[in-house]
């Protein structure tokens, strides 16, 4: 006699969540001529505004997308070959994203072929690739309470490797700390982020203390799972949620909060806000039966990668059409369209929404073709 373990019951607040996170890290990428709001900037350095919790928060969804995909009865080899097959596969995607259109636009109307050596080798998909990665071997082969203490050691050790090998005073600057000089000296200058001057906001060290938010959001979805759709569920998400925010603000002046250096008192925070975001959701979709969006995010929800592949591939196809010399055809149209409609900020956002939008409407066409590119 054979038995079959039950399929994991879905969350329909997990999908949606995840979908908000892509709109919203659309929105953010693609702000329209005459300057972003405040919060819809990243920090410049040490800080937080909202733009900071979105890609952390997309993390963190793929954690809970992990913990109904891990659970399913899968023998050593199979789930070996797909997880590094699919980290492998991001990675690349995230290359070539960067070095797409794969040719470059001369200063004589010319077009050359674009180097594989200028090209960016760390980037958001690299990072989500490599955290991904660490995240499932962990849930493989570890108990959920040995993944916390690998999530809280990570922190500590990426604490620790700051102060330890960056010259002194450097531990939280920007050029010289030792995640800085660990980028320079393993994947060099010419393959890094090259518009903060050496400085890469995805290099490697960052993914230890990355990996710990897709971690938690893995123990979050287990979490769910065993707790079930009650309003108990929701008040523990948000009790644990404010306890790491009081964490954060404690430890943030001698651990300061940081997305591009991705420090342990931004992991607490950021976690911390996803939980009571998460909770709130969850109250609206699973305990009221709210329905208002759910349709619209959810399909968001079931294919983000190849979303933000169309948004970041379309916004570079669309600048290299040049409405003027120096300028392209998307920043051309936010600054003769939309900043008529509403100058400054506002009409930065209108244009940033309607090209959401149209990368929604991408999805959704992906969605009703059944076509579904995994994370």
């Amino acid at each position: 006699m054979t038995t079959t373990m039950p399929k994991p019951e879905r969350f329909a607040s997990l999908d949606m969540f995840r979908g908000a996170t892509i709109f919203l890290m659309i929105v953010v990428n693609t702000a329209g001529a005459g300057g972003a709001f405040t919060q819809l900037q990243h920090a410049p350095w040490i800080g937080f505004t909202l733009a900071d919790l979105i890609y952390p928060s997309f993390l963190f969804a793929v954690g809970n997308a992990m913990s109904f995909a891990l659970t399913r009865p899968m023998p050593e080899g199979v789930f070996l070959r797909r997880v590094f097959k699919r980290a492998a596969l991001i990675f690349l995607l995230g290359v070539l994203m960067y070095w797409f259109p794969f040719v470059t636009h001369q200063a004589d109307g010319s077009w050359v072929a674009k180097p594989f050596a200028d090209t960016r080798l760390t980037g958001v998909l690299q990072r989500i690739a490599l955290c991904y990665l660490l995240a499932a071997l962990c849930a493989r082969y570890l108990r959920p309470s040995h993944l916390l203490i690998v999530a809280i050691g990570l922190v500590v050790a990426h604490w620790a490797i700051l102060v330890e090998f960056s010259p002194a005073g450097e531990a939280f600057g920007r050029y010289r700390n030792a995640g800085t000089l660990l980028d320079l000296w393993v994947i060099g200058p010419a393959h890094l982020y090259t518009r903060d001057h050496g400085f890469d906001p995805e290099g490697l060290l960052g993914t230890l203390p990355a990996t710990a938010n897709v971690i938690a959001g893995y123990l979050t979805g287990l979490a769910i799972q065993r707790w079930g759709k009650h309003m108990a569920t929701v008040g523990r998400l948000a009790a644990i949620g404010a306890a790491l925010i009081v964490v954060a603000l404690i430890l943030s002046p001698v651990l300061p909060i940081g997305k591009k250096l991705w420090t342990g008192s931004f992991v607490a925070l950021t976690v911390g806000i996803d939980l009571i975001l998460l909770g709130v959701v969850l109250w609206l979709v699973e305990v009221r039966g709210v329905r208002l969006g759910r349709s619209f995010l959810q399909m968001l929800g079931r294919n983000p990668l190849a979303i933000y592949l169309f948004s970041e591939l379309l916004v570079v196809a669309l600048e290299l059409i040049h409405v003027r010399p120096d300028t392209g055809a998307y920043s051309w149209v936010g600054e003769t369209v939309f900043q008529a409609i509403a100058p400054g900020p506002v009409g930065s956002l209108l244009c940033a929404l309607a090209y959401t939008l149209i990368c929604c409407a991408f999805g959704w066409a992906l969605d009703r073709r059944g076509i579904i590119l995994k994370v």
